[in-house]
């Protein structure tokens, strides 16, 4: 007869995690489902599978929660758009490259509604704005200032923010049903234009 081997044991950090990934998971299927208002921790901890105690040792408040989520929705976005982009050295082809991989991301289900119909009314604007930084704009303000590189800071900024904002709108009516095609060539458009005639 032989003998089992002894189960490994995970370690505090290990279950720690775990749980974490566990109310990230539950808050993003519920805020997405039910809307963050129509949640509560009872609810989010049920689907999770762990204690109010585990919730609270994590989060501060549901609105942390939701931080953590919106923040983790943003690095995906971020981290899509760097990945298709990382090896293309033509300005003009990453911004295409660039801003196919965003719709891409965005495609995720309950990724716009969080990040674009709730981030800004759960979390504030600033915040929101901050979260935004992350998703992409930081990828669309390097591509624009290496495409347009006699472009004042100032002026970047606002070129930077502008088309962010085009971008989100984008999504948001793409996340409700619009054909992507379109809203991708007007962008590309705007883009486009931008980089000749500056």
């Amino acid at each position: 007869m032989t003998r089992k081997p002894p189960a490994l044991r995970r370690t505090q950090a290990e279950r720690s995690e775990d749980t974490k990934t566990r109310l990230l998971a539950a808050a993003r299927d519920l805020f997405t489902d039910k809307g963050f208002a129509e949640t509560g921790t009872p609810e989010l901890v049920r689907k999770a599978g762990v204690t109010r105690g585990a919730l609270y040792h994590h989060f501060v408040d549901k609105t942390d929660l939701f931080r953590a989520l919106a923040t983790q929705e943003a690095q995906a976005i971020a981290e899509a758009i760097e990945e298709a982009t990382r090896d293309i050295e033509d300005p003009k082809e990453a911004m295409v490259v660039g801003t196919n991989a965003y719709f891409d991301a965005m495609a995720v289900p309950g990724r716009a509604k969080i990040l674009l119909a709730n981030a800004a009314s759960i979390l504030g604007h600033s915040e929101a704005l901050a979260l935004s930084k992350h998703d992409g704009s930081e990828s669309l303000r390097d591509g624009l200032r290496q495409s347009i590189p006699q472009l004042s800071e100032p002026d970047l900024e606002a070129l930077t923010n502008v088309l962010s904002a085009a971008f989100d709108r984008a999504a948001l009516e793409i996340a409700e049903g619009s054909d992507r095609g379109p809203y991708v060539n007007a962008l590309l458009t705007l883009v486009g234009k931008a980089m000749t005639k500056i």
